[in-house]
């Protein structure tokens, strides 16, 4: 069991032991940190000084402390102001890329600050963009169908009071403007007198920042565009925090690692398309300490594979997930 390093208050990235317990055997090299955020696991690779990073992150406000990370590591780090669906756009050159690291959720940081609207304890216009965003969290209240509102909450935030939601949506933006505290209350309305595990807003706010963000089609592209650059022998790390991420993240996984076969009484298939080798076979999850220090960690899962092969057809990845592509291309129209 790997050690658990001290926390800090403000933030720090989950499974950041088991995740430097995975990578460090393929150390001196180069690594993609794609989610750089307060650059917690860039700083803990670059340790090790025989490693460099390049970093990258959609959120201009990273922008601060990628300079402060450039003249500490000069040479041994440089950072890009993109979504990592665009990874493809970085020039490796002849960088011996030996890593890939997405971790999927958002930093305490960005929760707190209370512009973005993220959470539901914001005032003010609703917002919840992340950077290089088409609309806002404003834009999707106001403009989207009571149909597609319902479609939005229920899909993507697995939310059981979709409909009610929606439909007290609608009524409200006829008579006012909504505004972030506007939504909580709304939300808070068609759920009186019920009880949950979790605030009555998580859902709502979920399903909201994954299409203002186009979270679903950020994380397949940015899947594919990372296989797509990495060398053979490269490791592919994933951090994923709420089920619909997880489920994309283990099927890529899965479908392109194992070979198939239809009975367990019949010979196994050779599958032609097993591009990847499980470094896990389960999910790493945090300890219970960790919990502990940081909640937000509890839904944690680490996923890790290693590429073995080339390809160019991710067909049956997308046609997964097909259903969330097309509910998510709704602000295509806003």
């Amino acid at each position: 069991m790997s050690a658990i390093i001290k926390l800090e208050k403000k933030h720090f990235p989950v499974l950041l032991n088991e995740l430097v317990n995975i990578i460090s055997p393929h150390y001196d090299g180069t690594f993609i940190d794609c989610t750089f955020g307060n650059g917690g696991y860039s700083e803990k690779i670059l340790e090790n000084k025989k490693n460099k990073v390049i970093a990258i992150d959609r959120d201009r406000n990273c922008i601060e402390k990628a300079d402060f990370f450039k003249k500490k590591y000069q040479n041994r780090f440089s950072f890009f102001n993109l979504k990592f669906s665009s990874i493809e756009k970085i020039k490796l050159n002849t960088e011996n890329l030996k890593g890939i690291i997405f971790d999927l959720g958002y930093s305490t940081i960005q929760i707190n600050d209370l512009s973005r609207g993220l959470s539901f304890k914001s005032k003010g216009s609703l917002n919840m963009k992340m950077g290089l965003n088409k609309i806002s969290a404003h834009s999707v209240i106001h403009k989207l169908s009571s149909e597609n509102l319902y479609k939005i909450f229920k899909i993507f935030g697995e939310e059981k009071n979709a409909k009610l939601i929606s439909k007290k949506i609608v009524l409200e933006r006829d008579k006012k403007n909504i505004k972030t505290e506007d939504l909580v209350r709304i939300i808070n309305s068609a759920k009186k007198g019920k009880k949950y595990k979790i605030n009555n807003s998580t859902k709502v706010f979920q399903s909201i920042r994954i299409l203002v963000n186009q979270e679903i089609s950020e994380l397949i592209y940015g899947l594919i565009n990372a296989y797509k650059i990495l060398p053979i022998g490269g490791l592919l790390n994933v951090v994923t925090f709420h089920s619909i991420e997880d489920k994309i993240v283990k099927f890529f996984f899965k479908e392109f690692s194992e070979n198939k076969n239809n009975s367990r009484y019949l010979p196994n298939i050779e599958n032609s398309k097993i591009i990847f080798k499980k470094i896990n076979k389960k999910p790493i999850v945090a300890s219970n300490l960790e919990v502990i220090e940081n909640p937000s960690s509890r839904s944690a899962k680490l996923r890790c594979v290693m590429k073995i092969a080339n390809t160019s057809d991710f067909t049956r990845f997308t046609n997964k997930f097909k259903n969330l592509l097309n509910l998510e291309s709704l602000i295509e129209n806003l």
